[in-house]
């Protein structure tokens, strides 16, 4: 067989898969053209920005609630018996926001819904067949799979603009949804599958003892903690980015580009931190990209133009560099028999934390009238102290730092990693 290294290798063709499952998948579609309908919504329906922003909430919610779920399928009966049945449910669902009504808790339902199928759509499902693949480009081939958010994220909201701009938002809703269906369940039911000779059989006997004495490791509270915090402050902002843009007297187009902004820095912030987690320490690299995503909300505050784009493009790379960070850890510091019902748990946290920001900045809006610089500037906090914890993380496992004192500083050789993964 190929080496990793050679483009032949099949391994490269799941990552494929998935980095274009991703890009419609439920990471995308919902963060990065959701506020794009608020204000469409509202016109329509008589809905407050606050009542609305529930929705996001309800998904989120859902999506802490579901995630374990999903990866303990993806561990039991593996990621394509996941992957699709999902992508049914998630399409089928957007695309029904367009016959939406004035009933509120419709609304509701319907982003529940997409809640209980959206991780299947998501890195969480793709990641495990890809790192079954790999060894020595993990960090790489993981970071392909998340720049599928990154490319998703520069072109969904370009074209949802442009749909609600000539058809308006029920034509818009509809397109998305089936777009999902189109892309998504070809790729997944002819590529995706995972390597029989890298992976250990599964055990479910075994399974959930093992993951229950994870989930009490330092390491393991301490990612989930800085994930939550972090998801209050990138999804308070994100969810409401262009309303906010506009309230500024900035176009709908021109706040759909600084979505794209932060989609394209996103999908360098991925590339980058890609090739950084195959040569160090990844805790380092994950503490400097939650003090830039600080600086980025700081930028963001400011009322103008250039700094919004640029403070989006801050948030973007960091947001991108982070979607990295979470499965290639999970990966180091713990088994992959384990690996989705652990990843899982880890989107719970990411999940969690998006139900309560967009509500947060709804609240904002509704009790200050607007888009203070000094609300907006407070969701700077929570991502500081996720720098804080991960400052304190510790080193990867001992057996790997024995048998390589250099992966203390992220340097890897596929044998040592090849031992650490059994």
């Amino acid at each position: 067989m190929e080496s990793e290294s050679c483009l032949r290798y099949p391994g490269w063709r799941v990552v494929a898969a998935a980095f274009f499952g991703v890009m419609i998948g439920y990471s995308v579609l919902i963060p990065y053209t959701f506020s794009l309908f608020i204000k469409p919504l509202g016109a329509a329906f008589g809905w407050r920005r606050d009542q609305i922003s529930v929705a996001f909430g309800c998904v989120a919610i859902t999506i802490a609630v579901c995630s374990p779920l999903i990866g303990r399928l993806l561990d039991v009966v593996g990621p394509k018996r996941t992957i699709l049945p999902c992508l049914v449910v998630f399409g089928l669902a957007f695309a029904s926001l367009s016959l939406l009504t004035s009933s509120l808790p419709r609304f509701y339902l319907t982003f529940v819904l997409l809640g209980l199928s959206g991780n299947g759509t998501t890195q969480l499902a793709y990641s495990r067949a890809v790192s079954t693949w790999f060894i020595a480009r993990r960090g790489l081939a993981l970071s392909l799979v998340s720049a599928g958010a990154g490319g998703g994220a520069m072109m969904l909201p370009l074209l949802a603009s442009w749909l609600l701009r000539k058809d308006g938002w029920r034509t818009a809703y509809a397109v998305l949804g089936l777009l999902v269906l189109a892309v998504g369940i070809p790729l997944a039911s002819m590529l995706v599958r995972e390597s029989q000779s890298a992976l250990p059989q599964r055990s479910e006997s075994s399974l959930p003892e093992t993951t229950r004495s994870s989930i009490f490791t330092r390491q393991f509270l301490l990612l989930v903690t800085a994930i939550f915090l972090y998801s209050v402050s990138f999804n308070g902002l994100i969810s409401h980015l262009s309303a906010m843009l506009t309230d500024r007297g900035i176009s709908l187009g021109t706040s759909a580009q600084a979505l794209s902004v932060m989609g394209a820095s996103g999908l360098v912030g991925r590339l980058i931190t890609g090739f950084l987690l195959d040569r160090f320490f990844a805790v380092r690299v994950s503490l400097l990209l939650f003090t830039a995503t600080a600086a980025g909300v700081i930028f963001l505050s400011l009322n103008s133009t250039p700094s919004a784009f640029f403070g989006s493009a801050i948030i973007g790379f960091a947001a991108g560099g982070e979607s990295d960070i979470t499965p290639y850890l999970l990966s180091r510091y713990f088994s992959l028999q384990r690996f989705s019902t652990l990843y899982g748990m880890a989107w719970t946290a990411f999940a969690a934390g998006t139900a309560i920001g967009p509500v947060l900045m709804g609240r904002l809006y509704a009790s200050t009238g607007g888009y203070t610089s000094q609300g907006i500037e407070l969701f700077a906090l929570p991502t500081l102290l996720s720098a804080g914890l991960m400052a304190v993380m510790p080193s990867y496992p001992t057996l790997m730092r024995d048998i390589n004192p250099d992966l203390t500083a992220g340097t890897m050789t596929p044998s040592t990693t090849a031992l650490s993964d059994r």
